[in-house]
Order: C-alpha cells, then sequence, then structure tokens
C-alpha cells in the first residue's frame, strides 16, 4: 500500500467536508475550512494520534473498519469509497460480511432528525453513528474506539450506558441482544471480524458465554421500548425508545423521544441544550 497516498487523499477529503454537514457546530473562531483532525477522528471512532500518523503515512495497513469508518465520516460517494479501499490495499467489502456502512438513504433520515437523538448500529450492534442530541443525552459516543463501540460489549463487558434497567428488563435486552447476534452470524458465516467479536465476548463475559452456549432463540416478548435515562445534569428521563430496522442496509436505528409537553421531554430538550453547549466550548 502507497501510505503516503492514501494519508493524502484522506487529508484532502477531510478538508472538504463542512462540519454542519456531519452535524458538528460551527462557531466564528473557527479559522480552518473542513474538519479539523480530532474532530474526524471522533467521528471515525479512532484516536487523533493514530490519525495523524495515517494522514502523514507513517501508519501503514488500516484495517478496513477504519476505512469503513473513514469513508463513513467523510461521507465519500460510492466510488471514493472504492478508491479509499483501494488505497488501503483492502478489496471493498462485498455480500459476505455484515455491512458496515451509512448509505446516503440511511444518512438522509439521520440528517432529518437532527433535533432527536438517534444512534445507528449495524446488525452486531456496533455503533456506525450518533447524532449530537444521542451523544448528548448518553455521553459523547466520540470517545468510544473498537469494540467498545459495540453495544453486547458495553453490555456485558463495561462500561454500559446511562440507561437504568431493572433485573428483569436487564435479562430480557441481554438475552435478546445474544439471539440477535446469533442470528447476525447465521446470516455472515464468512465474516472473520463477526467471529473474532463472539470470542472476544466469550473470553471476557460468562455470562455471555453462558447464553451463546444455551443456543436460546431469546425472550417471548420484546423488551420493553420505555427507558429511564440517567442524565448526569438533568436527573432521570423517561423515554420511548424506538428501533427502526432497515432492512435492505441490515442497520438500526435507536430513536429516542418523549411525549411533547412533558417533563421528561423539558428534561430532554434541556439535555441536548446542554450538550450542544459542551460541543461549542
Amino acid at each position: 500500500m502507497e501510505s503516503w497516498e492514501f494519508g493524502r487523499t484522506v487529508r484532502r477529503w477531510r478538508d472538504r467536508v463542512e462540519p454542519e454537514v456531519v452535524g458538528l457546530p460551527t462557531s466564528s473562531r473557527r479559522r480552518a475550512t473542513g474538519l479539523r483532525r480530532e474532530e474526524l477522528a471522533g467521528l471515525s471512532g479512532i484516536s487523533t494520534d493514530y490519525l495523524t500518523r495515517l494522514e502523514q503515512g507513517r501508519a501503514t495497513s488500516p484495517s478496513p473498519q477504519v476505512v469503513e469508518a473513514l469513508a463513513q465520516a467523510l461521507r465519500l460517494s460510492d466510488t471514493d469509497r472504492a478508491l479509499l479501499f483501494e488505497l488501503a490495499g483492502h478489496r471493498t467489502p462485498g455480500r459476505g460480511v455484515v455491512p458496515a456502512r451509512l448509505t446516503a438513504s440511511v444518512q438522509r433520515l439521520l440528517d432529518r432528525l437532527a433535533d432527536t437523538p438517534v444512534a445507528v448500529y449495524d446488525a452486531t450492534w456496533t455503533l456506525l453513528a450518533a447524532n449530537a442530541p444521542y451523544d448528548a443525552l448518553m455521553g459523547l459516543t466520540t470517545g468510544w474506539h473498537g469494540v467498545e463501540r459495540n453495544a453486547l460489549w458495553r453490555n456485558f463487558v463495561g462500561p454500559g450506558n446511562r440507561v437504568v434497567h431493572s433485573p428483569r428488563e436487564e435479562a430480557e435486552l441481554l438475552a435478546g441482544q445474544v439471539a440477535d447476534l446469533r442470528r447476525t452470524a447465521a446470516r455472515y458465516p464468512a465474516d472473520r471480524q463477526l467471529r473474532a467479536l463472539i470470542q472476544q465476548l466469550i473470553a471476557h463475559s460468562p455470562h455471555f458465554a453462558e447464553l451463546w452456549e444455551r443456543d436460546d432463540p431469546g425472550p417471548d416478548q420484546e423488551p420493553s421500548k420505555r427507558k429511564l435515562v440517567d442524565h448526569p445534569a438533568v436527573g432521570p428521563i423517561n423515554l420511548d425508545c424506538d428501533v427502526l430496522f432497515v432492512a435492505t442496509d441490515d442497520v438500526r436505528l435507536m430513536v429516542y423521544t418523549a411525549e411533547p409537553g412533558t417533563e421528561d421531554a423539558e428534561r430532554l430538550a434541556l439535555a441536548v441544550v446542554l450538550g450542544n453547549q459542551q460541543l461549542v466550548e
């Protein structure tokens, strides 16, 4: 791989992305055009140091997952995405692996819900994207790297999230996630990254290993969509969490809403305002 060409291309494409297009706030103090290096790193779920080394040609052979994350964060067209994979020395992922990108149509859905907390996950429940309201509600996802971006890892191994579950709710949630991951593994038997994730979960979580060995189809009923989020600044917020499946892309959108005119709606709005202020600062 011509590492310098890969890095030079990423840098050039980073300069052409307007911050507001990817949901980042802008201020009069901003000097440079395009995305800052730390912003692209955060959107891609990689460290700023690693992105620096990639752009400078000092890091070689980025994984397909890193290339996909960069392509997604840079809002690349299918043609440019294919070029980025080629420069990284990889074939563009085909149908045999779990789709790990936001198509233009899913991105439009995310953009239309810009004022609502939304997170997009792939079929392994690995985070692909989260908008600013979601980060304000759940904490900055830009600090989640590698396996930390996977919901099963966070629930079984840690550090979890701000959602508070009763023992029954937690048991139903975890059993449902394991059952869904098992169905994903059946659909993508050749995906080595998926197999590696499963082995990591088995090695680090006895509870996951137990549920995986049961070969259980999952709970009889869907987990409750009502979620209690313990926000550190505004307190507990009761929300509806709807999971929307995009079958053609095999991704899931988690959408959090509150009934208008309620105290929960006011707390959610305040949490989003406070989160936006922190991003600008």
